[in-house]
């Protein structure tokens, strides 16, 4: 990534432009207004997350109605190949929506993408069985997960960029952390739906219909959440660069000038994202396909560890502004690195839910060091003016490769019988990024937000 200049600053790193430098700061909001804008903010990312951690958190019950062929394994697999589509749409929609948000505005730009989630969850509960209109039930699936990841991909760029712009310098990650909090919230509550729904339908009701209920509820919160974003402020960063554009593509600028930057953004989030992906979603099929729990049981325990999950977030946040960024990524990646391999393996012999429960929160717990500030950290390693698309593109290209391919890439080598070449890819990726983190610069000291 570069050789290292005393303070950790990266030989290579482009400075702001000099334009940037002469931004005026804009005003300060008031903290009412700050919060405010980072509950606005983070209420699509709430309601996209849900909506795209639906999908995976009810497979277990519909990948029969789509894929009706093979054992249990088998469905798995083919839900998480359409899942992994999803990903692959993901760099596109944080293209296009990332270019918008540089363009028209991150408000702009988080309105679209929740308008694309409403309609591809809609898409989701319409869509009839298998049984029904056959081989056009799984196409149809997968064009409404395309329009899903299109959504996500732009969003995720777009509510980053937001929310650390309105954030204010001094308590910059505390603030931010809470995009983080809404996407494992929007995880949670995705859960929550299922367990209720566990809870009061049988079994043979939740595979026949009783799936299609958390759709239409992700639709119909991204119609009231559509509603409150027509009103946020727009941020003092965007509107202070609107008369600095340059004429050459954005896209061409991010490569050419940003070259270390979006590596480093990859890296980090190549191992966060497979991590992530690892500990959440795959962790409530790893614990009854290859542990010894039931399927309640196992949705119960992903979703209290999602609980202790979302709460460390803000905790994080406030002490990356306090000790700085690098040393909490250093922290999260060398910490997963080690204890990963050992971790999955206890998981697959434990049979005491209370263990499991405590394995799942520790390795949540390392990785919240790089969850908690991964939105700030991208945030200011960029100028405004490319600030939405250099935060989007490389993540998503990043979950596509890594975080799409989780499940799929844990199920094929549990099918071929060598599972734990999966603990040690993780593990292998988390030490690829430590020794990222290590080498970058600490972007609270050499922030490029400008304003406060």
């Amino acid at each position: 990534m570069g050789q290292v200049e005393p303070g950790g600053a990266a030989v290579g790193v482009a400075a702001a432009p000099s334009s940037a430098a002469r931004l005026p700061a804009s005003a300060s909001l008031s903290p009412w207004k700050r919060v405010q804008a980072i509950l606005g903010g983070s209420a699509g990312n709430l309601v996209e997350w849900y909506d795209w951690f639906a999908y995976t958190s009810f497979a277990l019950y519909f990948s029969k109605a789509f894929f009706p062929n093979g054992d249990q394994t088998a469905q798995l697999l083919q839900t998480a190949g359409v899942f992994a589509l999803g990903f692959l749409a993901r760099p596109v929609g944080a293209w296009v929506m990332g270019l918008y948000a540089d363009r028209a505005g991150r408000k702009a730009a988080l309105v679209l993408s929740v308008a694309l989630m409403c309609l591809g969850s809609l898409i989701v509960a319409l869509t009839p069985g298998y049984a029904r209109i056959g081989a056009a039930a799984p196409i149809i699936l997968t064009v409404a997960r395309l329009l899903q990841g299109l959504s996500v991909g732009g969003e995720y760029g777009a509510s980053a960029t937001y929310m650390s712009e309105m954030a204010g310098k001094a308590n910059r990650g505390f603030w931010s952390s809470f995009q983080f909090v809404t996407i494992v919230g929007g995880q949670l509550l995705a859960l929550g739906v299922l367990i209720v729904l566990q809870h009061t339908l049988a079994k043979a009701q939740l595979e026949a219909w009783g799936w299609r209920i958390p759709f239409v509820i992700g639709a119909a919160l991204a119609v009231v959440v559509f509603a409150i974003q027509r009103g946020l402020e727009e941020t003092g960063s965007f509107e202070a660069v609107q008369a600095e554009r340059e004429g050459r593509s954005a896209t061409h600028h991010l490569v050419v000038r940003h070259p270390v930057e979006t590596g480093m953004i990859f890296a980090l989030t190549s191992a966060g994202s497979l991590a992530f992906y690892a500990f959440t979603t795959y962790m409530q099929k790893f614990l009854t396909n290859s542990g010894h729990f039931s399927k309640d049981q196992a949705t119960e325990i992903s979703a209290a560890s999602l609980v202790a999950y979302l709460l460390v977030h803000p905790l994080f946040g406030w002490v990356g502004d306090r000790i700085g960024r690098r040393r909490l990524l250093v922290f999260a990646f060398g910490s997963l690195a080690l204890a990963t391999y050992p971790i999955m393996t206890a998981l697959a012999r434990a049979t005491d839910p209370i263990a499991a429960l405590a394995l799942v929160c520790l390795a949540l717990f390392c990785l919240a060091g790089y969850t908690a500030v991964n939105a700030v950290v991208k945030s200011e390693l960029f100028p405004a003016h490319i600030r939405a698309l250099g935060v989007a593109l490389p993540y998503a290209v990043a979950n596509a490769v890594f975080g799409g391919t989780a499940e799929g890439v844990a199920l094929w080598l549990k099918q071929h019988h060598v599972e734990s070449a999966f603990f040690v890819y993780v593990a292998a990726l988390c030490a690829i990024a430590a020794l990222t983190a290590l080498r970058m610069r600490d972007t609270q000291r050499h922030s490029l937000i400008l304003e406060d």
